[in-house]
């Protein structure tokens, strides 16, 4: 096949959800709504926990790096997916597509990576409370933060300096949301096959090993609820924990379907990229609402931001 110069002045042509759906209004007001929904909704979490001195304390600053992650998360896709609609021109330059890929996958990583190191609090917070401000200290909070980012940045560029250095074919386009390595790597005109295996290695053991430490972490919780004398105590830990393997079940049931199984049958243009904006858009969208804008202390924390501002206001 016909090579085309994959150069700093090449492109790629992204053929999204919005090209190859019935009803592309509806979806790109759909798409415009839940980004909305989740500007809002993750800046003021972001605002309750920097402001409310109540709410530094660690399961808050790790719930902040979520929500951190999240908005940028929609950002790298979203804004540049609802022009691409507005102005009919879906191009991508080379170097765009590299720094999509790569803010793409340093964000999925160390969210990846966030979500076990929060599973870790809330297992010490319920079966080890008296020893919860000593095993959460802030500095372990900050170590957590800095792994998460850390290891997430170094994997992915090394995962898009090596996808993109391959030859492109002619046909530029990516029949995908994103530029993400598995829609990429079929317009590669080099053989892909062991790195294709070498993504799959890579990608179960990035996601497993969280995931693992995760189940195993709210089993010993749920065998410490099973001995909890309070009913009271017994509900307010299953509704904390709920929410987080609601989060957890979201995030790795894409990423796992991506990643994870690349032959399923399952697998087409049309079905990745509704799971790409699952992962990318709805749950990054429902987060804080699961997680946190039902949590009473959050919702206190902004009503008392509120009262300062109209106190401020009215000064």
């Amino acid at each position: 096949m016909e090579q085309w110069n994959s150069t700093l002045g090449s492109g790629f042509i992204l053929m999204g959800i919005l090209n190859d759906s019935l009803s592309p209004e509806l979806i790109c007001a759909t798409i415009t709504a839940l980004y909305m929904l989740a500007l809002t909704s993750n800046s003021l979490l972001l605002l309750a926990i920097t402001m409310d001195a109540r709410l530094h304390v660690p399961i808050y600053l790790l719930l902040g790096q979520l929500s951190l992650m999240d908005l940028l998360f929609m950002s790298v896709v979203t804004p540049k997916s609802f022009m691409d609609f507005l102005l009919s021109e879906n191009t991508i330059s080379f170097v765009g597509c590299a720094l999509q890929m790569f803010l793409a996958l340093t964000l999925g990583g160390a969210e990846d990576l966030l979500l076990a190191f929060m599973a870790y609090d809330r297992y010490v917070a319920i079966c080890h409370p008296l020893n919860y401000m000593v095993l959460m200290r802030p500095r372990i909070c900050w170590l957590m933060v800095a792994t998460s980012w850390i290891l997430a940045s170094l994997s992915a560029i090394v995962y898009t300096v090596y996808t993109m250095h391959y030859p492109f074919c002619k046909a530029r386009e990516i029949s995908h949301l994103l530029c993400e390595i598995p829609p990429l790597l079929k317009l590669a005109c080099a053989d892909t096959s062991i790195y294709e295996l070498t993504v799959y290695v890579m990608g179960v053991t990035f996601l497993i090993p969280p995931l693992v430490a995760i189940l195993a972490s709210y089993t010993l919780i749920l065998l410490t609820m099973l001995h909890m004398p309070s009913n009271e105590g017994r509900q307010k830990a299953l509704v904390t924990c709920s929410s987080h393997l609601t989060v957890v079940g979201m995030f790795y049931g894409a990423a796992t379907f991506m990643y994870v199984l690349p032959c399923s049958p399952l697998h087409s243009p049309k079905e990745d990229n509704i799971i790409s904006v699952f992962y990318t858009i709805v749950t990054p969208a429902l987060n804080p609402l699961i997680y946190s804008l039902r949590n009473k202390e959050v919702m206190g924390a902004l009503r008392r931001i509120q009262g300062r501002y109209m106190l401020w206001t009215h000064s």
